[in-house]
């Protein structure tokens, strides 16, 4: 299909009827995934739950849990085949303006040590690294090492 027959994505709220699809991405490109119950839970919760969406199809999605001054960006992801082509990068600036329109102050993710393309992108939009969790993340062998990162808002 040719580029100017194609629809830019779009950004959605997540639907229990997605929970398949963010799953089948979620398995593809993380060692360690979210359960379904994990973003079913987001969902019921009331968290932002979004999708990026190309047709009926989904690339990406991420949750966003929201509290009186700070967000936290709890997983956010994009389909192997949709990577490096700035729609990670398009799906975070849209969590960064909900937080501004929610009046947040700041925003929290933690990234894993070894995931230096996503640590790039995101100092590249303004998040500083503050701090470390130690062996946060489950690994291969043993745990690894998370950064704190924070973006003023």
């Amino acid at each position: 299909m040719s580029s100017f027959q194609q629809r830019p994505p779009r950004i959605r709220k997540m639907l229990p009827d997605d929970l398949n699809q963010v799953i089948r991405i979620e398995r593809e490109i993380f060692l360690f995934p979210w359960s379904p119950e994990n973003f079913a839970d987001s969902i019921n919760a009331g968290y932002d739950c979004h999708v990026l969406e190309q047709t009926s199809i989904l690339a990406g999605y991420g949750v966003m849990m929201a509290g009186p001054d700070e967000a936290h960006l709890l997983t956010i992801g994009i389909a192997a085949n949709w990577q490096s082509q700035g729609w990670g990068k398009k799906l975070l600036n849209h969590f960064i303006h909900l937080a501004r329109l929610k009046n947040l102050r700041s925003m929290f993710l933690d990234v894993r040590e070894s995931n230096t393309g996503a640590a790039l992108l995101y100092r590249q939009i303004g998040f500083k690294p503050i701090a470390k969790r130690k062996g946060y993340y489950p690994a291969m062998c043993g745990r690894e090492d998370a950064i704190v990162m924070k973006l003023m808002l």
